[in-house]
């Protein structure tokens, strides 16, 4: 069974004001083309470009008819007037993917997948994405406004869309770094992932993901065909997004992990380790075509865990204590695979309770 200081192992990792800094410091200063791009940058892009739609088509459109319009205040009425335009922009891109079902037949607008979602849209966190790149878009706006006719007004209306924008700001930015640093191979939502699976199998995702505690282990097994590592994904980045320190990595990486020295982890862009995760995809244990041997077995995995003699009981522990999931391929004999590594876990520690297991069908969309 797991102690409750064990379970203390996988609580929340929050991320400090210092660091947001240090990584916004980062993201505007240097080259991007040297670095590379990070989510929190390419997400401060995205709402300058919100900005600008707001912006520059309030400009334009004021230009192109300030002598066609007598109104004294004509620069609000062309910003208010792209503002709404922007308004049912994103009303339509809210709605058509998310409650058209029929396949689109329009070469530039996006009406739907043509099924039923396997996993429910995260509405709430959609909408409040929604809201956010309409307050730039607003924001965009009010600026024009104030650049052509500066007046107590029109300060007014951009010092409203400058203090609404404050949380959603920091949210945002903050939910990026969480996304960023759970080193996804692909950026996936759980509601995109739109194979079969069973009812059963897949009220043991939502009990993983709801899991309070640590110790929930969930072993996935499916054909090479069954996208296995984008519903791992697709889990692990809904969590993320809930600011929870997330991890993915494969088997062959994380036996790396386990020899690593504390020196290692002095990397100024890693914020938390395998260890410090709470949850955690382990992808790629063993290949997915059906084969009588499996290329690591439970106890070759223990053997790596206990590689470092004086670290034994620490990383058994450590594992047992998380909640993560194991890709174990497509084995011919699921069944003694199962009991195998179910057996393992029991081993290291893990309640027999706290372990579920998912078998995806053969399926193509």
């Amino acid at each position: 069974m797991i102690s409750k200081k064990q379970k203390y192992l996988a609580q929340r990792i929050p991320i400090s004001t210092p660091r947001i800094l240090k990584q916004l410091r980062f993201d505007l200063i240097g080259k991007d083309s040297q670095r590379g791009v990070t989510l929190t940058y390419s997400w401060l892009a995205n709402q300058f470009g919100h900005f600008s739609l707001g912006f520059i088509p309030t400009i334009i459109i004021y230009f192109h008819t300030k002598n066609a319009y007598l109104a004294e205040d004509h620069i609000s009425i062309c910003a208010s007037s792209v503002s709404i335009l922007w308004f049912f922009f994103e009303l339509y891109n809210f709605l058509g993917p998310l409650l058209v079902q029929r396949v689109s037949l329009s070469k530039f607008f996006y009406l739907g997948i043509g099924k039923k979602y396997t996993f429910a849209p995260a509405w709430k966190n959609i909408a409040f994405d929604t809201f956010t790149d309409l307050c730039f878009f607003g924001l965009g706006a009010s600026s024009a406004s104030l650049l052509i006719s500066p007046s107590k007004f029109h300060y007014a209306i951009l010092l409203v869309f400058v203090l609404i924008l404050i949380f959603p700001t920091i949210h945002w930015y903050h939910t990026k770094m969480y996304q960023y640093y759970a080193r996804y191979p692909f950026q996936f939502r759980l509601s995109q992932w739109n194979y079969d699976i069973s009812p059963e199998d897949k009220s043991k995702v939502y009990r993983f993901m709801k899991s309070k505690t640590g110790g929930h282990h969930l072993l996935i097994f499916g054909h090479k065909e069954c996208p296995k590592t984008s519903l791992c994904v697709g889990i692990l980045n809904e969590l993320s997004i809930q600011h929870k320190a997330c991890l993915y990595t494969t088997a062959i990486k994380l036996f790396d992990l386990f020899t690593m020295s504390k020196d290692i982890f002095k990397d100024p862009h890693l914020i938390w380790t395998w260890k410090k995760a709470e949850f955690m995809v382990i992808d790629d244990i063993n290949p997915s075509n059906s084969s009588n041997m499996e290329l690591i077995d439970p106890n070759r995995f223990l053997e790596y865990v206990d590689t470092p003699s004086d670290k034994i009981i620490e990383n058994r522990a450590t594992l047992a204590a998380k909640n993560i999931i194991w890709v174990l391929g497509n084995p011919e004999d699921k069944q003694k695979c199962l009991q195998d590594w179910s057996e393992m876990l029991l081993k290291i520690g893990v309640d027999h309770e706290q372990i579920d297991s998912i078998t995806l069908p053969y399926s193509k969309t």
